[in-house]
């Protein structure tokens, strides 16, 4: 035990130490006050002017300083420094965000000027309006306000490229809607890329090509009169991964998603209100499209979803890549398929051999295995399904290639031969660019190149019987498919004999 004299020692220290840290802490605090209080005399003494950043327009589009500004505002060290701040966590692991919270101030200071920052929201009873507003002196404002938004502009540029994080956002229904627009976002974690797309090599490079020649075309669109966007269509039956398509298109291109759900917009205004409030550099989604303008209850109209693909409303923004899929386009109003609607028609049929062989390396790490050729065989036989089928057995039996193999084989003899034949169910993949099909036209666009609208590779269907029938009828088809336009990257008919 210690002596008595060391315990009375040590609890006469822990005391003062207590004491000086009491002292510590008001002395910030007065230290606090004393500044706050001087602050609130000094702003008796100026003249301010005061900016505001809505974060809509009066086209109700999202006004794109509005979140250029939050970002900055986000990344300055005395928003620790506000009363409230909302906390949100990262894309990375103990990543912490800080935003300011309603009515509260932030301050910063730039070329020797104090400015401050506030966060305003005001409600009609229906509606939620947000505004940031800055607090400049007068005596400040022509020396640095041009500077300092070009440097809030600086900063949010470099934050974002350093933090890009691609986000997807589906829309709600006007009734459900609680203010600050339409659209509601979370991240965009897709794992799709094209390179894992179970697609032919050669018909990957050409979209490849497609899109970057669109993110280099501005100065050319712009010398047509035309608006710089891109439109694909992809059609083919369910399970043939056109969705996993257009999450690997927005990664590849680092474009927002916008995910259009027709059934939550009350009419046709209302969906060209949805288009104003989305933002260039965005990949705009339609799922489905046929089965949607196939309901008779719909309070979409056709004239409706025209004028969304390529109406004045349409031009209201630009770098955008619209997408729309299908099952199939027989039936389709062919005015919702004339070029500068659909640039790009893209089929997505179901499994072929070669699509076989990604899948099996891609979900089975398996390049070649001695029952491939029965595999090949059964799809030569004209069996087949669909992507999302034939993977979903892989998985479930990713332990033992063999055993997904033989799975897969089973599955294709007693529910592919359902599917057979060359039909518009059982076109292939690999036919645009392999020996079973071939490209009979190219029709570049008017820049030379896929980058711009109109023309572009068009792939040839046949039917097969005698030689000369077929000479004939591809005559006919080359004709009438110059006349129709669209850059259409689908797949012919597989040939017989």
């Amino acid at each position: 035990m210690l002596p008595s004299n060391t315990v009375s020692l040590l609890l006469v220290v822990a005391g003062v130490f207590v004491v000086v840290f009491r002292l510590f802490l008001r002395a910030t605090t007065l230290s606090f006050l004393l500044k706050k209080w001087w602050r609130s005399i000094d702003d008796r003494f100026h003249v301010y002017q005061f900016y505001k950043v809505p974060e809509f327009n009066q086209s109700f589009q999202e006004n794109q300083l509005y979140r250029k500004v939050s970002t900055y505002l986000s990344s300055l060290a005395s928003i620790e420094d506000s009363d409230f701040a909302n906390l949100f966590a990262g894309r990375k692991t103990n990543d912490i965000v800080l935003q300011l919270d309603t009515n509260q101030t932030v301050l910063d200071t730039f070329l020797g000027a104090r400015v401050s920052w506030k966060n305003e929201t005001s409600s009609d009873g229906t509606n939620i309006s947000r505004t940031l507003v800055l607090k400049i002196k007068k005596r400040d404002k022509r020396r640095i306000i041009r500077p300092y938004l070009q440097h809030i502009h600086s900063v949010t540029d470099e934050i974002e490229q350093r933090k890009k994080e691609v986000k997807l956002y589906t829309n709600a229904e006007t009734e459900h809607c609680n203010g600050g627009g339409r659209w509601k976002s979370v991240p965009f974690s897709h794992p799709s890329t094209l390179d894992t797309v179970a697609m032919d090599s050669d018909l990957k490079n050409k979209i490849k090509s497609d899109l970057e020649s669109f993110l280099k075309s501005k100065q050319y669109y712009h010398r047509l009169g035309r608006v710089w966007k891109r439109s694909y269509l992809l059609y083919g039956p369910s399970g043939t991964g056109k969705s996993s398509f257009v999450a690997a298109m927005a990664k590849f291109l680092c474009y927002d998603v916008y995910d259009v759900d027709l059934s939550k917009a009350s009419d046709d205004s209302d969906l060209k209100m949805l288009l104003l409030q989305t933002t260039s550099r965005s990949v705009i989604v339609i799922e489905d499209l046929d089965r949607f303008l196939g309901e008779k209850s719909s309070a979409v109209s056709l004239s409706g979803v025209l004028n969304f693909m390529d109406g004045i409303f349409s031009c209201c923004g630009e770098e955008r890549v619209m997408v729309f899929t299908m099952t199939s386009k027989d039936h389709i109003d062919p005015a919702i398929l004339r070029p500068g609607r659909i640039d790009v028609h893209i089929h997505f049929p179901l499994c072929d051999f070669p699509a076989f062989k990604t899948l099996a390396n891609s979900y089975l790490g398996v390049k070649d295995h001695k029952l491939f050729p029965q595999v090949e065989e059964i799809f030569q036989g004209g069996a087949t399904l669909s992507p999302a089928e034939i993977g979903e057995i892989m998985i479930v039996n990713r332990s033992s290639p063999s055993r997904a193999l033989k799975s897969v084989i089973n599955a294709l003899q007693t529910h592919g031969d359902g599917r057979k034949g060359p039909g518009k169910q059982g076109q292939r993949l690999s036919e645009s660019t392999s020996g079973n099909g071939r490209l009979a036209d190219e029709a570049g666009d008017p820049g030379g190149g896929t980058g711009g609208g109109g023309g572009g590779i068009i792939c040839r269907e046949s039917v097969h019987t005698v030689r000369e029938f077929r000479k004939l009828y591809s005559l006919l088809r080359m004709k009438s498919n110059r006349k129709s336009g669209p850059l259409d990257l689908g797949l012919g008919e597989k040939k017989e004999g």
